[in-house]
């Protein structure tokens, strides 16, 4: 089962990490509102579930950045004969940091609908066995003491189909 969430992580880091995925979706999401967001390279999107101090700690953190990961794998074999037939739960995790509090939600919320833009231009068949039918939960946390002084998370959650 690792190996189904290394792929759908893989599959993941494919759609968001090209320069027609998350870094268009958040120029566009920038215009759209009038408000100024600092760009997304290639290099702030992580295929990795790491905790926020450790990444500061262990490479040189570049605010904001978007972490892809699974957080759980499911073989509910839905299919008969097959190896693996159930869900990947996956999370794109978003990390805003700044010194000062004015505008870091506001921030927040901007990137997340760079990222559900994203998801919603990807529902379907992912290949390789994999679906994905469009919804996602996100969930917004508090503002905490971190990164370049003040830093808050949002996951974006949602479920592929898997059949291998």
């Amino acid at each position: 089962m690792a190996q189904v969430a290394s792929v759908a992580t893989g599959k993941l880091a494919g759609l968001m990490a090209v320069n027609s995925g998350l870094p268009a979706a958040v120029a566009a999401v920038s215009v759209n509102s009038q408000f100024l967001l600092p760009a997304i390279s290639l290099g702030q999107i992580i295929s990795q579930n790491v905790a926020p101090d450790i990444a500061e700690k262990s490479t040189v953190a570049k605010y904001p950045s978007v972490h892809l990961y699974c957080e759980k794998v499911q073989n509910l074999l839905k299919e008969k004969f097959r190896t693996f037939s159930g869900q990947a739960h996956m999370v794109v995790e978003t990390r805003v940091s700044q010194d000062r509090l004015d505008n870091l939600e506001t921030q927040m919320q901007l990137y997340v609908e760079a990222v559900t833009q994203v998801l919603d231009a990807s529902r379907g068949d992912w290949g390789g066995g994999m679906f994905y039918g469009g919804g996602y939960e996100v969930s917004y946390g508090t503002v905490k003491h971190g990164g370049r002084n003040l830093l808050q998370i949002a996951k974006v959650s949602f479920v592929l189909e898997v059949s291998m």
